[in-house]
């Protein structure tokens, strides 16, 4: 049964990085980069602001830099450094059969996706947070982290199992955060 699903997860990837295109090239490199997301982060940051205000909002970053730390160092010590899964473009099995751009690839080992946990991971947290006010905004930013998600199989860097249980772990890491904060009562 595992290797049934190893099997469908490799199919998956060939299907996804195969079919492609230079403006997808180019959009999915985009995605995949942190620079471009700085315009979203203000947005993020004033909406957050706007209803919370300053001394709230500033607990809310700190936390948020606990969430990305948490959820990055859990996708590399506890799944990339535990399961040693070569990321498919490092992995010879795929030599000559994958659509690289620039010959971007990456770190060696690709289980889990630290793009999809942490992605995840901040869009578990900001549900609660922005949901009230601006449910617009959380349905964008899950069809956000879900194309950064899509985007890492695309470029070839990760597995559909990789993104997918990422995103599970992220969720999950996100969703802890967000108990903390209920906890310690700072919002109220």
């Amino acid at each position: 049964m595992w290797q049934t699903f190893i099997d469908w997860d490799k199919q998956l990837f060939l299907f996804i990085n195969g079919h492609h295109s230079p403006f997808f090239d180019n959009v999915m490199m985009v995605f995949s980069a942190t620079w471009i997301w700085t315009p979203l982060f203000l947005i993020i940051l004033w909406l957050l602001f706007q209803s919370y205000g300053l001394k709230k909002t500033v607990y809310l970053l700190l936390f948020s830099a606990l969430l990305i730390a948490l959820s990055d160092r859990t996708s590399v010590v506890l799944f990339k450094d535990v399961f040693l899964r070569l990321r498919p473009c490092h992995n010879p099995e795929w030599e000559g059969k994958l659509h690289l751009i620039n010959n971007y690839c990456g770190g060696q080992y690709g289980f889990i996706s630290s793009h999809a946990c942490n992605h995840f991971a901040l869009v578990t947290f900001l549900f609660p947070l922005l949901y009230k006010k601006h449910k617009w905004v959380v349905s964008g930013l899950i069809i956000w982290a879900s194309f950064v998600a899509y985007s890492r199989v695309y470029l070839g860097v990760h597995y559909p199992a990789d993104v997918f249980v990422g995103s599970i772990i992220g969720i999950l890491i996100g969703t802890l955060i967000s108990l903390l904060i209920q906890k310690t009562h700072i919002l109220q």
